[in-house]
């Protein structure tokens, strides 16, 4: 091997090469996640036209031929030449990464695109692109393939319109799937229209069999918003929208209480939905927590001087969207998934602040509704906190007494354990015999836990079962949550294979979403995927996760039906069995839990796991007839 590193070792990228070398820097992956942010960037910039005020109808279509096209009547791409790269502006857009106009040229006051690099990643992952500009009284036409120029920019005709159509063909050698999913694109632009004022947004799907056609376009912008999560909801009060503008962030923000024991909180910042809040969060929520505590105080309902409603308090059942415009946005991360511009807090503080006040003081009735909402919410809290406290001394933060029932790894580094939650005493026998003991804990649990869903923190600690998991994963719980303190790296839900098995899992996952979201943004939950059928021929055997697997195998192999057996629940397997399939790292599967949607995955537990059954029943009639063999 040659120690020698040379000037000729260095690979030099142009152009749009770093975007085809390494997709998954630009767009995060090559999945459906990833395809689908191709049209995020392209509809981004119509949407930026929007906010700009020069747009009002977007259209998006996915066409028969693989494609997918994004309509305006904006004021079209321009199309002189541009004085820096000597060629169009249109081509100079679509083929150099950081070229636009959201760089303080003077293109947009403010835009969701942050790093300037959108509609040229679409060109350089697209296998084609194709770009008509009307502006100026002509029609204009220019193509790519694989980001390169193809067509040279021409005129193709008169028009009497505005606006930029840009259509591509996403790169089938890049792309896990090029198969556009109608029903994601549809929540993305029902989300745009909710937060743009007057803009109309129309969705098409050429493709046989599809769903054919959506559109939106909502008057009441995000109060529209707040009224589409709460439906079904029991509300509290009407629903509260006001927009002003400080120290250039104009802030938008609607908010209901309803009687929900948890919050549903959307922030965005130019558009861009920010995950993870922001500092506009932060001033809303402290302009709110002080606004609602002086109010309790001014109308007896916070009678001791030592007693404040926190932020925990005000935000129960509280539904809110948060929208900020920024002139030059300060995004953590590529994902822009948390605002940190500092001078916003101060703006929504001072906002929010002065128009929560008016309203109180304007709507007595619902003041003291939401008032009285906070001290429930209060008293709550305190009950709460002393059940937390009871689970705590009596576990993993004194003394480190784990559940008996607990069989730990003997490894102590968080970054090598791994904790699998088992069904039932059968499953955690095998499990704990099968383990690697230095790096595997085995938490078995007997029948259905809570369903955590419409159940306060005090109700859900006096569960056998939950006290277990919350000491064995040592992270307490509520407001004392500390993540660091995690003791396993990965926390693996394993269950059985059946309906009673999907029911278990579905409550864990409930119960970590709603209490330990955080582990679950995190990346630290998993499903274990453990085999269907054991296939057996002589000597020889085989797994199979699915029917088609089984199938396949069958037909492959010649294996007959009595070598076939088919697994209901993991107490069926042997402990060399279950370490085989389902819990050696090496051969395993496991499904990282993740939430693509916040807004989605809230409502899904809502409607699945919530006291209210018509929208059950709806679900399910819905979507029955997509599940395939189903164990009764």
């Amino acid at each position: 091997m040659s120690n020698e590193y040379k000037a000729e070792h260095i690979q030099v990228l142009e152009g749009l090469d770093p975007v085809r070398k390494r997709p998954g820097m630009y767009i995060g992956s090559t999945d459906e996640r990833g395809l689908h942010h191709l049209i995020w960037e392209v509809l981004d910039n119509s949407i930026d036209e929007a906010m700009a005020g020069h747009c009002q109808n977007i259209v998006l279509r996915i066409h028969t031929d693989g494609s997918l096209s994004v309509s305006d009547d904006g004021r079209g791409i321009p199309v002189e030449k541009h004085k820096q790269t000597g060629i169009s502006t249109v081509e100079t857009v679509l083929t150099i990464l950081h070229a636009g106009g959201k760089f303080g040229g003077g293109g947009y006051k403010v835009s969701g695109g942050l790093h300037g690099v959108g509609v040229s990643v679409v060109n350089a992952l697209s296998s084609r692109t194709e770009v008509t500009v009307e502006r100026e009284g002509k029609k204009h036409f220019v193509a790519f393939e694989a980001g390169e120029p193809k067509e040279p920019l021409k005129s193709i005709g008169d028009s009497s319109k505005t606006g930029t159509t840009v259509q591509f063909w996403p790169d089938g050698k890049i792309f896990e799937t090029t198969d556009f999913q109608f029903e994601t694109i549809k929540k993305r632009i029902r989300q745009q229209a909710y937060l743009t004022k007057g803009v109309t947004i129309t969705l098409f799907d050429e493709r046989e069999g599809k769903e054919n056609a959506c559109q939106f376009y909502f008057e009441g912008g995000i109060a529209s918003f707040v009224q589409h999560i709460n439906e079904g909801r029991e509300s509290i009060g009407s629903i509260i929208t006001f927009e002003d503008e400080k120290e250039d962030t104009a802030v938008e923000i609607s908010l209901q209480y309803t009687q929900e024991f948890r919050e549903s909180i959307f922030t965005f910042a130019n558009n861009i939905q920010t995950i993870e809040g922001g500092t506009h969060l932060t001033g809303f929520m402290t302009a709110l927590t002080r606004t609602l505590n002086k109010y309790g105080r001014d109308s007896g309902f916070l009678k001791e001087k030592d007693q404040n409603f926190t932020n925990e308090d005000v935000k129960e059942g509280l539904t809110a969207i948060i929208s900020v415009k920024v002139h030059e946005p300060q995004f953590e991360g590529q994902t822009k998934s948390k605002l940190g511009n500092s001078h916003v807090r101060g703006a929504v503080d001072k906002i929010a602040s002065d128009k929560l006040r008016e309203f109180l003081a304007e709507n007595p009735n619902d003041a003291k509704a939401i008032v009285s909402k906070c001290a429930l919410a209060t008293r709550a809290r305190l009950a709460a906190r002393a059940a937390r406290d009871t689970v705590i001394r009596k576990g993993a933060l004194d003394g480190m007494n784990l559940p008996g029932k607990l069989a730990d790894c003997s490894s102590k580094d968080p970054n090598k354990s791994e904790l699998f939650i088992v069904e039932g005493d059968s499953a955690g026998g095998s499990a704990k015999q099968g383990r690697d003991r230095y790096t595997q804990a085995i938490l078995p649990l007997r029948g259905k836990v809570l369903n955590t869903e419409e159940a306060r923190l005090d109700k859900i600690l006096s569960n056998n079962e939950i006290k277990s998991l919350v000491v064995a994963l040592g992270t307490a719980i509520g407001e004392t949550f500390e993540i660091e303190k995690l003791r396993y790296q990965k926390v693996v839900i394993m269950t059985d294979a059946d309906v009673d098995g999907a029911h278990i899992r579905t409550l864990l996952l409930t119960l970590l979403y709603r209490h330990f979201k955080a582990l679950v943004l995190n990346g630290n939950i998993y499903i274990a995927q453990p085999p269907l059928y054991k296939l057996q021929k002589g000597k020889q055997v085989w797994y199979a996760m699915t029917d088609n697997e089984k199938e396949k195998i069958q037909k492959e192999y010649d294996v007959k039906g009595d070598n076939i057996q088919r697994y209901k629940g993991l107490g069926e397997m042997n402990p060399e069995q279950l370490w085989e399939t389902t819990m050696d790292p090496n051969t395993r599967t496991l499904a990282r839990v993740t939430v693509e949607d916040a807004e989605k995955a809230d409502h899904i537990f809502k409607v699945l796991m919530g006291s209210d059954v018509p929208p059950r029943k709806k679900f399910i009639q819905t979507h029955a007839a997509d599940v395939k063999d189903l164990d009764i």
